[in-house]
């Protein structure tokens, strides 16, 4: 008898619809059981730690080497997991778990990579967050050496299927057999985890945070993955699989047309032109040179989260200075520390809250403790003595935070001058817009500060009262309200009458349909994640500027977030 039609709902990560078998995919166990070391056995068991360390380091290096013939910006990733295990803090824990708590390898190994990857985890932005998926991934691959397991392999298939797993680490998706694997599901993970940049740059559809698919699925069915919508659907009949295939030869054509314009410059059907940057969140980025014409956001709170210390000038010095001459003279825009709240550092006390988000975060924080904060400006500005660098504050809610934060600045610039270090000085400062009662006064500060940036993702969770964290009220979290794009509007125009730039870098700058009312409204710079570049710069050049501002004009006229979602689907494909 045939089963009813069932559909599950998650996170579309690479878009793209596939139909195939589902292959579930478990990885190995690896249950440590707690073992202690007598003292005389101390130098053996630093013997078996260091020799799987080595092991480790050959295997990454070979995938390493096999990735990079055809993927060489992906292949950083295992140079990522090779740097971790150089990291001298990390492998001390290590060490000092062997040789003063007596336990085996196995076991030091677990908690200090456990303890590392907590500490990642629980920050909000998802780039840093995502982070914590690689040590994971490398404590996994320790633990199998020294427990002399091998590891499943995903490089070859004899038919096409849809992988579906509880969480792919990248060490899984690196060696993927992209000839068979048309399509992945998980049960975790996000937008920017590895996985999903991953298999955007495979272009093999995603759909991540599928909860409880793995017991849901078996091994052999056949399902229809769509993650342009994020459905999973299985049971269906011939009639709806036939349509979906349609659809995904149709996807695709429009995928290949996409990746041509890549590298092209930002620009409107009639020849607009719109500045496109990208978004990163270390000093470890991808992307051809040619795709982006920015970088609008460099997130700087990894320096933070990775030590077990506040960064020190010298090590920020650092890494600021490798970004600009990455950049090789076009504008990298660093956000100061973002965080708090929420986002907390093991090695300092913070402030205990009961709604971190509208707590002391952010800007409020780095006023709070202004040796932190002179740090970091400290660092920012001796790096601009080597590019084009801004300095944007976040969090910023007052014209009281950018008088505050100016002054530091200029404090900041006084000290450097009366010790000789060289720096910009006509140095670019800038606010992210992200709450609503600084995008009220967007006209105020469009006259004291030298650019901004609009924190879509943010603007949208504070002025709809939504966390958009919480699944709950995701119906709540707006971004295509009539109150948004009203107050998009108001600062778009704030800052042009100012002369005065202003980007969007949140997600909606990388969503194409969402990007084509923002220009409409008035952006003339968005800023993005990689992936999204082509689809945005596609989307952008198959309407003239008048089309978008007409259909922005009619989205300000329409009450619900409903029907301006229909009326922009009905005219943008």
């Amino acid at each position: 008898m045939q089963q009813a039609r069932k559909a599950w709902k998650g996170n579309p990560v690479s878009p793209g619809i596939a139909i195939a078998k589902v292959f579930l995919y478990e990885p190995t166990i690896l249950a440590v059981e707690p073992r202690e070391i007598a003292p005389t056995a101390v130098t053996g068991e630093m013997d078996r730690f260091q020799g799987a360390l080595a092991q480790a380091k050959e295997q990454l290096q070979e995938l390493y080497d096999r990735l990079c013939i055809q993927h060489p910006q992906q292949a950083k990733i295992f140079a990522a997991h090779q740097e971790i295990l150089e990291d001298e803090e990390l492998l001390e824990e290590v060490e000092t778990a062997i040789n003063q708590e007596h336990i085996g390898a196995e076991n030091a190994v677990e908690q200090a990579f456990d303890q590392f990857a907590q500490m990642l985890a629980q920050v909000e932005d998802p780039l840093i967050a995502g982070r914590a998926a690689d040590l994971i991934d490398v404590k996994k691959r320790l633990l199998r050496i020294l427990m002399g397991k091998q590891e499943k392999r995903l490089d070859q298939f004899d038919e096409d299927v849809i992988l579906v797993a509880h969480d792919l680490l990248p060490s899984d998706t690196a060696t993927l057999d992209r000839e068979h694997v048309k399509g992945m599901i998980t049960e975790v993970g996000g937008s920017n985890s590895h996985c999903a940049i991953l298999a955007r740059s495979f272009l093999i559809p995603a759909i991540l945070g599928v909860e409880g698919i793995t017991g849901a699925l078996q091994d052999g069915w056949k399902v229809i993955l769509d993650a342009v919508e994020g459905n999973v659907i299985c049971f269906y009949e011939a009639d709806e699989e036939k349509a979906y295939e349609e659809r995904r030869d149709r996807f695709r054509q429009q995928q290949q047309e996409e990746q041509t314009y890549l590298c092209r410059p930002g620009m409107t059907k009639d020849g607009t032109p719109i500045q496109i940057g990208m978004n990163i969140g270390s000093d470890h980025y991808e992307g051809e040179e040619q795709a982006y014409s920015f970088i609008g956001l460099f997130r700087s709170e990894f320096l933070y989260m990775e030590g077990e210390h506040l960064p020190t000038e010298e090590e920020q010095f650092a890494v600021y200075r490798n970004v600009l001459e990455r950049a090789k003279g076009k504008t990298v825009t660093l956000r100061t520390l973002d965080i708090g709240g929420d986002k907390t550092l093991p090695y300092m006390e913070l402030p205990k809250e009961t709604n971190p988000f509208l707590g002391m975060r952010a800007l409020r924080l780095c006023l709070l403790h202004p040796d932190i904060f002179k740090t970091q400006l400290r660092a920012a500005l001796r790096a601009s003595a080597y590019g084009k660098l801004q300095i944007m504050f976040p969090m910023v809610g007052s014209m009281e935070d950018i008088y505050r934060a100016k002054s530091m600045v200029r404090q900041v610039q006084e000290e450097l001058t009366q010790e000789g270090y060289a720096y910009d000085k006509e140095i670019k400062l800038g606010i992210m817009i992200e709450i609503p009662s600084i995008a009220l006064i967007a006209d105020l500060a469009a006259k004291e500060v030298d650019f901004a940036s609009i924190g879509s993702n943010d603007l949208t969770q504070y002025l709809c009262a939504a966390d958009r964290m919480n699944a709950q009220t995701e119906a709540y979290y707006q971004s295509y309200s009539p109150a948004m794009l009203r107050i998009l509007g108001f600062v778009f125009r704030s800052f042009a009458s100012e002369g005065k730039p202003v980007s969007v870098c949140g997600e909606m700058a990388g969503n194409p349909k969402a990007a084509a009312i923002l220009v409409g409204l008035g952006a003339r710079k968005l800023s993005m994640n990689y992936a999204s570049i082509p689809a945005v710069k596609a989307k952008l050049a198959g309407m003239t500027l008048e089309e978008m501002e007409g259909m922005a004009n009619q989205c300000l006229t329409l009450r619900t977030e409903e029907e301006i979602r229909r009326y922009v689907d009905d005219r943008i494909f």
